[in-house]
């Protein structure tokens, strides 16, 4: 489709400060140099690739934003002297600084020269332009030429104004019928942690990445009838717990999949659960398995495509934390074996995870800790994202939260 979707636009909002900013990120390490030459040339088929847009306004009312071809694209950088591989997650958060998915370019490639030898490379997109699937999707048809699914033509700007105001007027018409829906209640049991700081005294988030050998992770879930789903559930709640969070319950949102071919777009839709202190990664597993079914929809039946025929203020205040629950959950699955290496380098570890670019400290959201598993090979990789500095004062903390659940659980565990 080349008209933005809702869930697009959403994350087009937060990129003009209306929400909490949100780039998708994909890391590999190797542990030798990689030519600039090679990944000169990565940057070459991903500008002329499905990442290669950016979005293009319409002057009908009601019409949706369309994607239009955009070549230009942020150079290729590699930094000039190494940098320590203590700060490797420092340096791959300033790569989301500066995206645009209007004015492009929405993504950038970089890379580091480490100071044990090796190098660690970053593709960083703004979620407007893609999901996490289709970022692994944009990289691997990079790297490999394996084809992606071909955008769908979409209709004539007036066509689609009209489909949407009738889409919109009569969906809207028949919920009313059933009566007025309530207003959605905003999320307010989350504490200012600002506390008069100002807001480049601390960082927002802080950052840890872990690899755990995929046929421990395996072994563990199985031994507690669980999944590896439902372990990485099980282990990022009581993350949040060991943490310091005081409720007996917490609400987790879990990303799901929703495309039936590989087409890089946000095609994904959000579902949730709630987690008590006596659930297990068996019980999980139900839920999540019922939760799958249930997706996250608008309230009271009004259709969700009213946010793109209202102004964006508009817009922003009816769907202001959506999706956003106490942490988020994200298993982006199993990603392609070519991104094992690059050219002839072999990649020691792979990571995906999203940043949050421009954050600040009196506008965080509600999700206090955020999870990203993927898997390639033998290896799952763990990337965490902490939003609450006063649980979480450092990097260090992060990591010790972590290295305790899955000690527990009898994980071992290597951190980049």
């Amino acid at each position: 489709m080349n008209r933005l979707s809702v869930l697009d636009e959403i994350f087009l909002r937060s990129h003009r400060g209306l929400g909490t900013p949100i780039v998708l990120q994909g890391l590999w390490r190797t542990a030798e140099p990689v030519h600039p030459a090679l990944l000169w040339r990565v940057h070459r088929d991903l500008r002329t690739g499905p990442l290669g847009r950016r979005v293009v306004r319409s002057r009908v009312p009601g019409a949706r934003p369309r994607w239009q071809p955009n070549e230009s694209a942020h150079p290729f950088t590699m930094t000039s002297e190494p940098i320590p591989v203590a700060a490797i997650l420092e340096w791959a958060d300033r790569q989301g600084e500066d995206l645009n998915p209007e004015t492009g370019p929405g993504w950038r490639l970089s890379a580091a020269r480490l100071d044990d030898g090796g190098c660690l490379v970053a593709l960083t997109c703004s979620h407007a332009l893609a999901d996490g699937r289709a970022l692994t999707l944009a990289i691997d048809n990079a790297l490999s030429g394996i084809p992606l699914a071909a955008p769908v033509a979409g209709h004539s700007d007036w066509a689609d104004a009209r489909g949407m105001w009738a889409t919109v007027l009569g969906g809207t018409a028949r919920a009313l019928r059933r009566g007025i829906p309530a207003r959605p209640v905003p999320n307010t049991d989350r504490e200012a942690v600002s506390g008069g700081r100002k807001s480049g005294d601390r960082p927002a988030t802080l950052a840890t990445v872990l690899q755990i050998p995929a046929r421990d992770w395996n072994r563990v879930a199985v031994a507690h009838a669980g999944t590896a789903n439902s372990l990485f559930v099980y282990v990022i709640a009581k993350m949040l717990w060991a943490g310091g969070f005081q409720p007996d319950t917490i609400a987790a949102s879990l990303p799901v999949d929703t495309r039936d071919e590989p087409r890089v777009d946000n095609d994904m839709s959000m579902t949730e659960i709630a987690i008590t202190r006596d659930d297990t990664p068996a019980s999980l597993r139900q839920q999540a398995r019922r939760a799958y079914e249930h997706r996250m929809t608008s309230p009271g039946g009004i259709p969700e495509e009213l946010l793109q025929v209202i102004p964006d203020r508009w817009a922003y205040r009816l769907a202001k934390g959506a999706g956003e629950r106490d942490i988020l959950c994200s298993n982006i699955g199993n990603l392609p074996e070519s991104l094992l290496a690059l050219g002839p380098h072999a990649c020691t570890g792979v990571a995906a995870r999203a940043i949050h670019p421009g954050l600040r400290l009196d506008a965080l959201p509600r999700t206090r800790l955020s999870g990203y598993l993927t898997r390639i090979a033998d290896t799952y990789t763990l990337s965490l994202v902490s939003l609450d500095p006063d649980a979480v004062p450092t990097a260090a903390a992060l990591t010790a939260l972590a290295d305790a659940q899955l000690s527990a659980l009898g994980l071992p565990s290597t951190r980049w």
